[in-house]
């Protein structure tokens, strides 16, 4: 037997008149002396637990008492308006105060009705003096006076004696308990009304899923399983466990156990933890109220139980939990793809064992369309607005083609609702073909060209647009055209990256302008971050370091957390031959499949990316200007490449690029290039002046900016010393100049001449 603790507050009113109150229950009576107050509160507690097993939850330890002064003013208010008092009042209030089991503290205002926890035994005073305040202040002169007339409060302790181990039967008067822990870390389903309208433009709706939901609701009503729904992401997991949930929720509504569904995210279990083991008290106390509110727990992504609370899964919340799935005091419901099945399994063997699966399969095409139709018409029912039948299909056709790796009716579903949401914001009354193209921009960056077959591809605009921006690397200017062309005709393979490449040549020819400028081209219309995932792979030279790039156990690699942010984007492995071989292997499922699977069965997709590798291998014993371009060329990199891969690599790379080093005209024109851009910058275009620099200026940086060893690198840095750094020097002693055109020149130095007019050359 254990023993709970409840302090008595009494006052004695009178000779033969005692009030006591029963802190932490809300229960207070009044008697002749204090031993009867004791014996009446006592007898109460005594027969409550007897027939109903309820009692008071209390945690305080060693209650103790004092008391607080707290100085306000009461204001009387009356439809003329407020009066406050001349004169500061000082109110005495009682304090029950103490550390509860779990290491914190707890405080009750018993005459307030108020209590809170907190964390520092120093701030009991500051605390109590802040609650009390604020709720004093709305209290009316009246009721302040009553508490004027209360004497010196004392304390006493009424003990009652329970069985902690005994099992509940709570009956139908669970709702006289006091809910703490459930309330702190799940939330009830189903949710309430009001909440539910904010999710509407989604329904909780399982269409055409009757059979399993019927699956679910028999194992988890009428044989007490736990069940976990098994599918692929977006095949309607969700939606089946919520419909077969509400339903329980409703057969059940009218009986004495009636069920009730509490859902929580794994992490909040430990989140809440201060102290070594303070999880497994929360997880103990939130069984026990599961037990008592006759609850079932919706685990929300039930493989992160294994990922939570210790160093592993054997010390996991899960491996907690089993105990209790054993002997049959929890009961629990989630759902998980097939990998993370797998992953249990292995993981930890005799968790999932104490599961129920249900199976949901892909559904066929013509059971999509029917969903997605029941989508329409509740679109249009519930929130008045249309989809067109060539939107619908055109959302079709691109979630079919552009998101291989989820399943509809899922994707379909999100889509059309986030269409349904923008329309609403717009307040328009129809979603049409062009809603759903400029829809799918935004959240994919592709360009129009490659989702509308009506849109034709110009191979010469094609070519110009990367010749600009690409400067002397004619075959890599090819090759990217090449990528462009396949991906528009839609005879890219689904199941692989968009491409994969190996860009190969001197450092300083345009290896990483180019995979920035196909990133802008192929992803750069609607996404808010730009598009390129760059990784400098010479910071993982040592096999510990592979789970900085693709994580390891919980946590989560540069590659892996970036691909989810951008899924649809250019990856670029910077210098990817200083990486070690190790990292190679690892990225083999990557180049092959376009996926990577971690050891929990999470997936991270690469199917709507190009994967770009840069390497200077080849290149150290090669001159940097005046190469020879011939195929001999070609095949010095690739036999530099295949001797330092291992074949199985080098066989998942689509295509090797050679970059050319750079001839003079060359570097000229890139530095042309760069000027053009620097007119941009913020300090020319908020004072309105249009800037004009000279040849002089572009051969002066172009022989400046250029080393035979590094090509084009040291350009930038020519730049912003040689040219930006004088313009600032000049600007600063004129900070009057505005709405000017200038002429850039060099003549022994930078020299900048201001025209009213265009100049019309030097």
């Amino acid at each position: 037997m254990e023993k709970i603790n409840y302090p008595l507050l009494y006052y004695e009113l009178k000779p033969d008149a005692v009030l006591g109150f029963l802190v932490g229950t809300g229960h207070e009576v009044v008697e002749k002396d204090l031993r009867q107050v004791k014996s009446t509160l006592q007898d109460y507690l005594q027969k409550q637990y007897k027939k109903y097993d309820s009692y008071p939850f209390f945690e305080m330890e060693s209650p103790r008492l004092k008391t607080i002064n707290v100085s306000i003013r009461p204001t009387f208010s009356t439809v003329r308006g407020s009066f406050p008092l001349s004169h500061t009042l000082r109110i005495p209030l009682p304090v029950i105060f103490g550390q509860v089991t779990r290491g914190y503290y707890e405080c009750f205002l018993p005459l307030l009705d108020q209590h809170f926890y907190y964390y520092d035994a120093r701030q009991v005073d500051p605390l109590a003096q802040h609650f009390a305040t604020n709720v004093l202040n709305g209290y009316e002169p009246e009721q302040i006076f009553r508490i004027l007339q209360y004497p010196s409060p004392k304390m006493d302790i009424i003990p009652l004696r329970i069985n902690a181990s005994r099992q509940f039967n709570w009956d139908k008067y669970f709702y006289r308990r006091k809910l703490r822990t459930l309330p702190q870390l799940t939330e009830r389903y189903p949710y309430e009304k009001q909440r539910r309208r904010l999710n509407a433009t989604t329904p909780e709706t399982a269409w055409e899923m009757e059979e399993e939901v019927t699956a679910v609701l028999n194992k988890v009503l009428h044989t007490r399983s736990n069940v976990i729904v098994i599918g692929h992401p977006g095949v309607g997991k969700s939606a089946v466990l919520q419909q077969a949930m509400r339903k329980i929720t409703q057969l059940t509504k009218k009986k004495d156990a009636q069920y009730t569904f509490w859902r929580i995210m794994p992490q909040r279990i430990t989140a809440s933890a201060k102290y070594l083991g303070d999880w497994e008290e929360t997880v103990e106390s939130l069984v026990e109220e599961l037990q008592y509110a006759n609850g079932i727990l919706w685990v929300v992504d039930i493989i992160q139980l294994l990922r939570s609370g210790g160093y592993g899964p054997e010390d996991s919340v899960a491996a907690f939990l089993l105990t209790y799935l054993q002997q049959g005091k929890l009961q629990i419901v989630g759902e998980a793809t097939p990998q993370q099945l797998e992953s249990m399994r292995r993981l930890l063997p005799g968790f999932v064992e104490h599961f129920q699966l249900v199976s949901i399969k892909d559904p066929s095409e013509q059971k999509v369309q029917s969903i997605l139709r029941h989508f329409v018409l509740y679109a249009q029912r519930q929130h008045e607005v249309s989809i067109t039948e060539r939107a619908l299909a055109l959302a079709y056709r691109l979630l079919l083609r552009f998101y291989p790796y989820e399943s509809f009716p899922g994707k379909g579903i999100k889509f059309l609702g986030q269409a349904v949401s923008d329309a609403k914001l717009k307040r328009r009354k129809k979603i049409n073909h062009l809603d759903i193209t400029g829809l799918f921009v935004k959240q994919t960056g592709l360009p129009e060209l490659f989702l509308r077959d009506d849109l034709p591809l110009d191979k010469d605009e094609l070519k110009h647009y990367f010749r600009q921006r690409i400067i002397g690397q004619e075959p890599a200017v090819s090759k990217l055209c090449e990528i462009v062309k396949i991906f528009k005709t839609g005879l890219n393979n689904p199941l692989r990256p968009i491409h994969t490449l190996i860009f190969a040549g001197p450092t300083g020819v345009g290896k990483t302008a180019s995979a920035k400028t196909l990133a802008d081209y192929f992803f750069g219309q609607g996404q808010k971050k730009f598009p390129l995932i760059r990784i400098d792979m010479s910071e993982f030279q040592h096999p510990s370091q592979m789970h900085r790039l693709i994580g390891g156990g919980r946590e989560v690699g540069q590659l892996v957390k970036e691909a989810r942010e951008k899924p649809f984007s250019v990856v670029l492995l910077d210098e990817i031959e200083k990486a070690h071989p190790a990292i190679f292997d690892a990225l083999l499922a990557v180049l092959d499949e376009g996926v990577l699977t971690d050891a929990y069965g999470r997936i991270t997709n690469f199917r709507n990316s190009i994967i770009i590798m840069t390497t200077n291998l080849g290149a150290s014993n090669r001159q940097s200007i005046g190469f020879t371009q011939t195929t001999s060329e070609d095949l010095h990199y690739q036999s530099a490449i295949e001797r330092h891969f291992r074949p199985e690599f080098v066989n998942r790379i689509d295509s090797i690029v050679v970059f050319r080093s750079l001839a003079k005209e060359h570097i000229r024109q890139i530095t042309a290039k760069e000027l053009e851009e620097l007119q941009c910058r913020e300090g020319f275009s908020k004072r309105n002046l249009r800037v004009e620099f000279s040849e002089s200026v572009i051969d002066r940086l172009g022989h400046t900016g250029f080393d035979e060893r590094y090509g084009a690198r040291p350009l930038q840095r020519a730049i912003e010393q040689s040219l930006v750094a004088p313009i600032a020097n000049w600007l600063v002693r004129h900070p009057d100049i505005n709405g000017k055109k200038l002429l850039v020149s060099y003549r022994d130095g930078i020299r900048i001449e201001v025209y009213e007019e265009p100049p019309q050359g030097e």
